[in-house]
């Protein structure tokens, strides 16, 4: 079996929350979503799993913390494309995202930051490794 990451993330609207991350470009999988959860699927070995708060709780030792007001971690998802990036965060954004603040232009990278009705913080990037800056050795 490979590998997989899943991340797990408390929300308020379990519905409205599905809705979005589809919005993304996310999938559902029914298999291992229920009424306290859904499975979203980016692929084939990155999942998000959206948990009711009293779901996320019985997992959690700690309190959940209030994502609205604080960071609690920064989720990076690659595209294939600058258009790719751009409907992603068109599609978020009309879902009921918001973007925090403009989109970040590293020569190899561009990168655009989209925020769920929770506070969760994604940064969407495309990255063209040719346009990568080669260090120069020291003569």
């Amino acid at each position: 079996m490979a590998k997989q990451i899943f991340i797990n993330l408390a929300v308020k609207d379990l519905q409205k929350s599905m809705a979005f991350y589809t919005a993304l470009g996310f999938a559902n999988n029914p298999q291992f979503s229920d009424e306290t959860a859904k499975c979203m699927v980016w692929s084939e070995t990155i999942f998000v799993m959206l948990l009711t708060h009293e779901k996320f709780a019985s997992f959690a030792s700690k309190p959940i913390a209030d994502t609205k007001s604080k960071l609690a971690g920064l989720f990076s998802l690659s595209t294939n494309s600058i258009d790719e990036l751009n409907h992603i965060m068109t599609n978020g954004l009309k879902a009921g995202g918001i973007e925090p603040n403009e989109m970040r232009d590293h020569g190899f990278m561009q990168e655009r930051t989209i925020e769920d009705f929770d506070g969760h913080t994604w940064e969407i990037f495309y990255m063209d490794m040719t346009q990568f800056p080669i260090e120069q050795k020291a003569e």
